[in-house]
């Protein structure tokens, strides 16, 4: 079984989780820009680490980011099905045209980094980004 990784920005002094702009996700994260560079000012409040789209749809409600490493097509229509703006390709991974133009007429920025999946998550959480769950805020 499969398991996604949630993130979400939170400010343990206030209780609140507030947002980060795609292009400080992708700084974060040593990345770069392969579509929707126009949309690099939107704020994103959280981000999911997965390769298993079937968790990101099981999971994941109403995420930002999906970092991800798995490179086909049905990534960028599990993240529009799922409101994604944002999908980072770690390791690398260089997605074909076809799904950059699927990418950009669904208004999803694509990012890639040479980060694995892990280090980008944690490269997220240093920049602000904190566990989706309930359960950090109590421990």
């Amino acid at each position: 079984m499969g398991h996604a990784i949630i993130l979400t920005q939170y400010e343990p002094e206030t209780g609140v989780t507030k947002a980060m702009t795609i292009r400080e996700a992708m700084e974060a994260v040593h990345g770069t820009v392969l579509s929707g560079e126009d949309k690099l000012d939107l704020e994103v409040h959280s981000a999911c680490g997965s390769d298993m789209m079937s968790d990101v749809l099981a999971f994941v409600k109403d995420q930002a980011i999906l970092v991800t490493g798995l490179c086909n097509p049905q990534v960028i229509r599990t993240a529009e099905m799922i409101d994604m703006k944002c999908v980072l390709f770690v390791r690398d991974k260089n997605p074909t045209q076809d799904m950059l133009e699927l990418a950009e007429e669904a208004g999803i920025v694509v990012l890639k980094t040479g980060h694995r999946m892990f280090n980008s998550c944690g490269l997220l959480y240093a920049a602000g980004l904190r566990g989706g769950s309930d359960y950090e805020r109590f421990t």
